[in-house]
């Protein structure tokens, strides 16, 4: 008998059972990376330097606004251009620019998931023809349509008012909403939509029992995304408004700028009140928004 064909020897019950053998796996997170970490560091100083500059800023009195450095701390701190922005209608600017951003969301959330749905199971060459072009709105800057925008509007009589700003901001918004949801939407598994439909789930149902909750991912980051484009938008508050009734927060830094100079620490103070809103929003949401942006929100 030769020594491969021999029998293995069969350990009784009081002999020790030997540990399987595992196969050393290697912990690349666990050795340091001077370089990345160098790195971070030079981001993190770029992302903060000019956070702290602008809050500082916004402590220091307008008679020294320019005569100290920028990255010293103020000698003499004070939140008097805090009180003048909050008394000078920023709770009005603020209501304005939620109500903005609320609608803007609602209107991409109601148009945008079902166009998505169709564009991902409705496999017909009109349904992908009416794709491309639909997403060609993404290469329309905002700036080439603003005259043919302000023609229209003026005459559906809704010049001042806020639904002129609502509408072409959702309008702007829905291409890229719909890129993103797409991709979520093919994320979901063929076997699901066929599970439900043997057990004869129409479309619709399909779209809100399967869909949106294997969505949210998506959904997320499109509510972010339009979100900060109706928060941060200033081209068609400034076209297509004229009064302070519907002035947002953009508008608003206006009243700190006149003929004669301007009061940089209320501009400031005012830039640090409007973005901790849709910061806190990021704070809550970044995983999702980040997740959804890669294509991997629906799993």
């Amino acid at each position: 008998m030769s020594h491969d064909t021999l029998p293995r020897p069969v350990k009784t019950a009081g002999e020790p059972v030997e540990p399987p053998r595992t196969r050393r796996r290697r912990h690349w997170s666990k050795r340091p990376n001077p370089v990345a970490g160098l790195g971070s560091l030079l981001w993190l100083a770029v992302v903060i330097i000019p956070i702290y500059a602008m809050i500082s800023a916004s402590l220091t009195r307008q008679d020294k606004a320019l005569g100290n450095n920028a990255l010293k701390p103020p000698t003499d701190p004070t939140f008097a251009n805090y009180n003048t922005v909050l008394h000078n209608g920023f709770g009005h600017f603020l209501a304005n620019t939620a109500l903005v951003a609320g609608a803007v969301v609602g209107i991409v959330l109601v148009l945008c998931v079902p166009l998505a749905y169709v564009a991902v199971r409705t496999r017909t060459v009109w349904s992908s023809a009416a794709f491309r072009l639909f997403l060609m709105g993404v290469a329309i800057p905002a700036q080439a349509v603003v005259v043919p925008l302000y023609l229209m509007i003026a005459k559906l009589n809704l010049y001042d008012s806020l639904l002129a700003v609502i509408l072409p901001t959702a309008a702007f918004a829905m291409p890229v909403s719909v890129l993103i949801l797409t991709g979520t939407l093919r994320d979901i598994s063929e076997d699901l939509y066929e599970a439900m439909a043997l057990d004869g789930a129409s479309a619709t149902r399909m779209l809100f029992q399967l869909v949106t909750p294997m969505t949210k991912g998506g959904i997320s980051t499109v509510v972010i995304y339009a979100a900060l484009q109706a928060w941060n938008g200033f081209l068609f508050p400034l076209i297509f408004t004229q009064s302070d009734g519907p002035r947002v927060l953009t508008l608003g830094l206006f009243n700190y700028v006149s003929q004669f100079g301007v009061n940089i620490p209320a501009l400031l103070a005012s830039v640090v009140l409007s973005g901790i809103p849709i910061f806190a929003v990021y704070l809550v949401a970044r995983r999702a928004l980040v997740g959804g942006l890669m294509g991997v929100g629906g799993k």
